[in-house]
């Protein structure tokens, strides 16, 4: 048996295990599985190792991203310091960031060349690779943070018209407004918003939060994390079935 999983907390609402366990079905892989690991600290992942030692791929989500990182043997794959995506081979751990993949595949399709400046909503793991894409891809990047006082980073109190007006492109990468939490939103002043902006949000659960609603009710251009997750999703499939060298 080749056992998966996914660490985070909490994982109620976890898209992984679903997907996986449906896609295995699919497939007619009857010697795989996926679990939901729900720790409540990453030192707890210890535990999970040493009680499934069939495990051979890991996700990583929310708060462990960052965290993770002390447990790996491997750091070469990382573009960035944020891991969610682990492959397990002769006990050794090694490190992927497929949300990198996922967000870029899903991005592109409605991106147009005047989204060439973004408000990155959050500073967590998952930030780290929508910020890694949008450098990648020539995009001028603004972060903002609830933390004040940082001369890098933007607070929500900050963002005015003018700043709303220059940055066309706008990505929460908090989880504010996800299930169950479904009224929660950022706090930007959304009446400045348009027609030529575009809101991505790396939320999918519900499919339409309150920010990308919002949004969508100005005429901008809007995008659920539902793709990124499906394109990450598949990604780390790759990954863990990648031949050894």
């Amino acid at each position: 048996m080749r056992r998966f999983g996914l660490i985070g907390f909490p994982l109620s609402h976890s898209f992984s295990q679903k997907y996986f366990t449906e896609k295995f079905r699919k497939e007619g892989l009857s010697d795989a599985v996926y679990e939901n690991f729900p720790i409540a600290n990453i030192g707890e992942l210890r535990n999970v190792l040493k009680n499934h030692t069939d495990l051979v791929g890991i996700n990583v989500t929310i708060p462990y991203k960052r965290q993770v990182l002390s447990f790996l043997d491997s750091k070469e794959q990382l573009p960035i310091e944020a891991c969610n995506c682990i492959k397990i081979s002769n006990g050794k751990l090694s490190g992927y960031n497929t949300d990198t993949i996922g967000f870029e595949k899903a991005l592109l399709p409605k991106l147009k060349p005047a989204h060439s400046k973004a408000l990155v909503l959050g500073t967590g793991g998952a930030s780290d690779a929508v910020c890694w894409v949008l450098k990648k891809l020539g995009i001028t990047i603004q972060m903002v943070s609830r933390q004040e006082g940082k001369a890098s980073l933007l607070s929500y109190h900050d963002i005015d018209e003018r700043i709303i007006r220059e940055h066309l492109l706008i990505v929460n990468c908090t989880p504010l407004g996800m299930t169950p939490k479904i009224d929660e939103f950022p706090q930007i002043p959304y009446q400045f918003l348009g027609p030529s902006h575009y809101l991505f949000d790396l939320i999918y659960n519900p499919s339409k939060t309150v920010f990308l609603q919002k949004g969508e009710s100005h005429g901008t251009t809007i995008e659920n994390g539902a793709n990124m997750l499906v394109y990450q999703a598949e990604e780390s499939w790759r990954i863990w079935n990648l031949e050894e060298p």
